[in-house]
């Protein structure tokens, strides 16, 4: 071995938790080898899990998400929002920032549902609005629900965690950039190395190796579902090893050169690309009737953001299995996705202020993701609708991931378009698995902010294997199973951001002063001193008169 090997696997073993790196591995590997042993109790097990936590904990769910949204919106035209995340300026200029926050993980999703979604709402709408599938009213509250499952919400757990995380890292001496460090205020400065901190940081590695895969084998399904589609390539199960190990290679190409030339420049041309398409589709598709529709979904979702927020479904036939089939399956999933997220968010927020955190993470990015949704997911419906294109085995198969190939293949031109989505799909696979892998390299390593190659190497092929894996298991359930764990491990994450906001509201209230209640406000009895008593019948104290 050469000195510089030597070196770098010193660098390793030096960096290195062992704690959390050794029982974030641990679990990883044994949910992998449980599947090949005995698929089916781990199968059974985790429906049996996923079941008691949709029916005790959805509630809970959809009343966090919904006040850290409050809280957030609260930052952004509020006095704490000025507060800086240390006292530096920031590293990267907005758009980079904003690229690069959005190309994380959560951008790959939007681009794989985009298209899709609205159909399945346009077939079965939410029965909060009491509509019939299929017909011309569902159109737009199909819209209207895939607007709002992916614009503030889902964003919202995210900039929580990357909030706190980047907070109380850069404001506060001898705090890591890590998970735990979110609950500082909490679990206290000095056991931040303690057993809870070291519970919170191991659950939050295998909340992100489980999401980030199980969505990596979507977007890894779309790629090769799309060269099937198109050209009538089957890859088998030694293909998707081949196409997926491609993807790793080149994700950890990117991560390797770290983050100003791996992650900012890909998310750059991400955001470049994405945009060409959107427009593209715009002008292409049905323009007018995208420009109304957009308009009444987006009223329709401020309008009713807070019943849809809270809806459980209680008093309707059929209520709560919808909404735990999509509301909290993706609150819960976003949820197992903000460690890693969150991490990722407060690595490069640096030198911004609260405001321009809390924008950037739910405002920008919705605005971003708004318009997609409408013209990409609008243009497929308004043909499946009207029966330009036929969308029925996306359907009735639930096969999501060919959806963008029947839309692009109604387009003149049509093969140009899908190469171009196909693209799309590959590079913000290779942003979202470089962060991701960035952020779980962090997190092993007790919170250092560029981890050595071989931790970020190591991270990366236990990515790209566990995405591989449950590509290949997806046939026979292991895909849906593994999505049900993400479900239970997401949960508990949000009681975390839960935690994290409060966090916030603690330190900002006693450094920068309370908003809502005095520093000194009783609640119950009187909030002065008892005075002297007056002598019976002198009508209160008496002035003196030093005249």
């Amino acid at each position: 071995m050469s000195d510089a090997e030597q070196g770098m696997v010193e660098e390793f073993l030096e960096e290195i938790d062992p704690i959390v790196f050794a029982f974030g591995a641990l679990l990883t590997a044994g949910v992998i080898v449980g599947f090949f042993v005995n698929q089916a109790l781990v199968t059974e097990t985790i429906g049996t899990l996923y079941e008691w936590v949709v029916t005790y904990l959805n509630w809970a769910l959809l009343v966090i998400v919904f006040l850290i949204v409050l809280f957030l919106l609260f930052l952004i035209v509020g006095p704490w929002g000025k507060i800086k995340m240390g006292d530096s300026d920031p590293e990267y200029s907005f758009l980079s920032y904003f690229a690069m926050l959005y190309s994380a993980g959560f951008a790959a999703g939007v681009v794989f549902w985009g298209p899709t979604e609205a159909l399945f709402y346009y077939d079965n709408p939410s029965p909060l609005f009491g509509i019939e599938g299929g017909t011309s009213e569902a159109v737009p509250y199909a819209i209207q629900q895939t607007l709002f499952h992916w614009a503030l919400p889902q964003l919202a757990v995210f900039t929580i965690m990357g909030l706190a995380i980047s907070y109380f890292a850069y404001n506060y001496e001898g705090v890591p950039l890590r998970v735990s460090s979110a609950l500082t205020p909490i679990l206290g400065k000095e056991n931040l190395d303690g057993p809870a901190a070291k519970v919170v940081d191991i659950l939050a590695v295998f909340a992100t190796i489980g999401g980030v895969a199980t969505s990596l084998g979507f977007i890894g399904s779309q790629f090769i579902a799309g060269l099937n589609y198109q050209w009538g390539i089957d890859l088998g199960n030694v293909g998707i090893l081949l196409v997926v190990t491609t993807m790793t290679l080149l994700f950890t190409i990117s991560m390797v050169l770290g983050v100003d030339r791996g992650i900012r420049r890909l998310s750059n041309f991400n955001m470049i690309l994405f945009v060409i398409l959107m427009v593209a589709t715009f002008i292409l598709g049905p323009t007018l009737f995208l420009l109304l529709l957009g308009s009444q979904a987006m009223g329709g979702m401020i309008a009713d953001f807070t019943s849809m927020s809270l809806y459980t479904g209680t008093g309707s036939d059929g209520g709560t299995g919808w909404m735990n089939s999509w509301t909290v399956f993706y609150w819960a999933w976003a949820l197992s996705w903000s460690p890693f997220a969150g991490l990722f968010i407060a690595r490069i927020s640096k030198g911004r202020t609260v405001r321009e955190v809390a924008f950037t993470g739910i405002g920008a990015t919705s605005a971003a993701t708004i318009p997609w949704f409408t013209v990409v997911g609008g243009t497929a419906l308004q043909y499946h609708h009207t029966g330009v294109a036929d969308f029925s085995p996306v359907i009735n198969n639930f096969t999501p991931e060919i959806s963008g190939f029947i839309l692009f293949d109604a387009f003149p031109l049509g093969t140009v378009f899908m190469i171009a989505f196909m693209i799309l799909v590959t590079t913000f696979f290779i942003t979202s698995a470089d962060s991701s892998t960035l952020a779980v390299s962090m997190m092993t390593t007790g919170g250092k902010a560029r981890p050595s190659t071989i931790n970020r190497v190591f991270w990366g092929v236990v990515l790209g294997l566990t995405a591989a894996i449950l590509m290949i298991l997806g046939g026979e359930g292991g895909t849906s199973a593994l999505q049900d764990a993400v479900i239970i491990t997401g949960a508990p994450f949000a009681f975390v951001c839960f935690a994290a906001m409060l966090s916030l509201i603690k330190d900002f209230g006693s450094s920068y002063g309370r908003v809502l209640l005095q520093d000194e406000t009783v609640l119950v009895g009187s909030s002065r001193k008892a005075e002297t008593e007056s002598p019976p019948g002198s009508g209160g104290p008496v002035e003196s008169d030093d005249d």
